[in-house]
């Protein structure tokens, strides 16, 4: 007993001895390890501001930046090991990281899926930080693009973190693409009004705005005769395209536009709808034989008109009959 006690103290005091014979190399090693680690930050951080006044390169700045952080840190883990572990080889670490590497693929497959996205969202760059998109319901400004998902800020001042992998895969608007933008609008005017003559107001109303441009020249085409209105779709353009822009423009120019077109008499109707009543129509309604709602062609036998009030008198009369002889006549249940 006292045998085996000596023997696993003597194994203690052989590895705390060797732990006091590694604790310098230790305490390098992390030395060493930390330097490179800023170093790492400091590489990227210098590729990013090399490529920041840039708009072109700055995703791919990014792109750099990550990868040269990432290689620095694995140099300087890689040296780390070799100062604790002088026997420690390249090689060991490159079968170390293909064994757990396949691991690590099974386990992490969204992650991974994830952070090849954002490697290629960088490099092709669809969009860019600044840019205004719409993916799905959610609509605002590109503030971070990072290798695991995509951060938008909203008009109403919330933030949305969307993955990587379903912005690569799925379509996106970028409303900042291009430095020009259009905006269109459908106004409704009466049937009776002169479609030439509010379409000339509605340039006229469009122009005096200084935010629309002038090149390319706004216009006014019919687009829809619809159950109320002829729809006359006004068109025009911005710049910039941001999204406060499009709304003081959009506010500017519809307000010119109603004012316009009230000023100069013509109608800005809403949505009416005509019921015809064909068994409650008065006398005065017209010849029934030339109306086509309601009874079938090609039938002589129609129904003469009667008054609400001499229908509601007919039914009364009906009522009593039924009461006085317990049923409805055969040429009275014709009639109705």
């Amino acid at each position: 007993m006292n045998a085996e006690i000596s023997a696993a103290w003597n194994k203690v005091q052989s590895m705390i001895n060797s732990f006091i014979v590694l604790l310098p190399n230790i305490v390098l090693a992390l030395i060493v390890f930390v330097l490179f680690f800023f170093i790492a930050r400091t590489i990227k951080g210098l590729v990013k501001r090399l490529t920041r006044s840039r708009r072109h390169a700055r995703n791919l700045g990014l792109v750099l930046g990550r990868l040269a952080q990432g290689l620095t840190i694995l140099l300087g883990l890689f040296i780390s090991l070799s100062i604790v572990i002088p026997s420690f080889k390249a090689g060991d670490l490159i079968q170390l990281l293909g064994i757990s590497g396949v691991a690590i693929g099974f386990a992490f497959r969204d992650i991974l899926q994830n952070f090849l996205a954002g490697i290629l969202i960088l490099l092709t760059e669809p969009f860019q930080i600044d840019d205004q998109i719409v993916f799905k319901d959610f609509q605002g400004t590109v503030e971070n693009i990072q290798t695991r998902a995509t951060t938008i800020r909203t008009y109403d001042g919330r933030r949305i973190v969307i993955p990587n992998s379903e912005l690569f895969t799925n379509s996106i608007t970028v409303n900042t693409a291009f430095e020009n933008r259009r905006i269109e609008y459908d106004v409704g005017i009466g049937y009776g009004d002169d479609i030439e003559r509010a379409k000339q107001l509605i340039l006229e109303a469009i122009h005096s705005v200084d935010t629309v441009l002038k090149e390319p020249a706004p216009d006014a085409l019919v687009m829809e005769l619809a159950e109320s209105t002829v729809n006359i779709r006004a068109r025009w353009w911005i710049k910039p395209p941001r999204r406060a822009d499009d709304l003081t423009s959009r506010d500017r120019v519809l307000s010119e536009i109603k004012n316009k077109l009230v000023e100069n008499g013509i109608d800005l109707p809403y949505p009416t709808r005509q019921i015809l009543f064909h068994d409650q129509t008065e006398e005065t309604d017209g010849d029934r034989t030339r109306q086509r709602e309601g009874w079938p062609a090609g039938k002589n036998s129609v129904p003469k008109p009667r008054s609400i009030s001499g229908s509601l008198r007919r039914l009364a009369e009906l009522r009593a009959q039924r009461d006085d002889n317990g049923q409805v006549p055969s040429q009275t249940a014709k009639d109705s």
